[in-house]
């Protein structure tokens, strides 16, 4: 990526175990500036001699000056997941949603991505290692998926990113099928939803390194049952959400309960597991963890 200020070039390149390092280019010559530098380090994740960050993605938001620096965590055929870091300069360092530098060895969020199930479909794994492209100012992530339980196949998805009011992104919880862009009202909230919290969990077998067992793979989509049925009432309570209360405003839904105030934007878009069109929300907890949801 070139630094929109200075025209310097920089890549991010590595390195499953080691962190993800990022070195300047030679405009010239597309080798490194230094013959024999490989960089500093940006990105490494606690344990990391025993758990995989891979898969480095950079962009930049011009609305925002921003620059983000998307990884994937986890196995490749099960818990592949996505997050993403930021900073002000291509180069780093960057910062998690809680402020700490990916480059410190713990682990970080937010979460954007995770295996996923929707009621009615056999679920999705291994949705990580992603590229993000920039479309006149609109944003998609693309990504790798593989269909639940035999996930041998992998599938593109194409989600839409849409970027919330603290300017971190956040992923659609359906792929993109090109659904007009309608303005969202508040009697579009009222009603039954799906809601998934994408929460860490545990793998069902032990991979060597995020590799497939022999014999390949198969695993009980049980595993994916992080979604919950709630309801948006006429007096702004949620059911089978005990304690959180709710509100919209332009466009977002926002969710309040003893751990703080979680902000859903709100879109339209075409529900895959039922054929046919629906409203959808995504945004990020208090915790970091990415939550999604579809009106049913």
């Amino acid at each position: 990526i070139a630094d929109r200020k200075n025209g310097k070039q920089w890549m991010i390149y590595g390195s499953y175990f080691g962190g993800l390092y990022c070195v300047e280019l030679n405009p010239e010559t597309g080798f490194t500036m230094k013959e024999g530098d490989k960089g500093h380090l940006v990105a490494r994740r606690a344990d990391y001699r025993a758990k995989n960050l891979e898969a480095p993605e950079i962009v930049y938001n011009q609305k925002l000056d921003t620059y983000y620096l998307f990884v994937s965590y986890d196995e490749l055929f099960t818990n592949y997941n996505v997050r993403v870091g930021r900073s002000d300069k291509p180069e780093g360092p960057f910062y998690d949603y809680f402020g700490k530098d990916l480059a410190d060895t713990t682990d970080n969020y937010p979460i954007l991505t995770y295996a996923y199930r929707f009621r009615g479909h056999p679920g999705w794994a291994g949705v990580g290692h992603c590229g993000v492209v920039n479309d006149n100012g609109h944003f998609f992530m693309v990504h790798q998926g593989r269909l639940a339980p035999e996930n041998l196949m992998i599938i593109l998805h194409v989600r839409k990113i849409f970027w919330n009011s603290e300017g971190w992104p956040v992923v659609s919880p359906e792929r993109y099928a090109g659904m007009p862009e309608i303005k969202i009202q508040k009697k579009d909230i009222y009603g039954q939803w799906e809601m998934i919290t994408l929460n860490e969990i545990p793998d069902s077998i032990v991979l060597w390194r995020g590799s497939m067992p022999p014999k390949g793979w198969h695993y009980d989509t049980t595993l994916f049952d992080n979604s919950v049925i709630v309801g948006f009432s006429h007096d702004n309570t949620v059911d089978n959400l005990p304690g959180y209360s709710w509100k919209f405003e332009e466009g977002r839904l926002f969710l309040e309960n003893n751990d703080g105030i979680t902000e859903l934007i709100v879109s339209y878009a075409w529900d895959w597991e039922r054929k046919k069109h629906t409203f959808i929300f995504t945004g990020i907890n208090p915790k970091g963890i990415g939550i999604w949801g579809k009106k049913i």
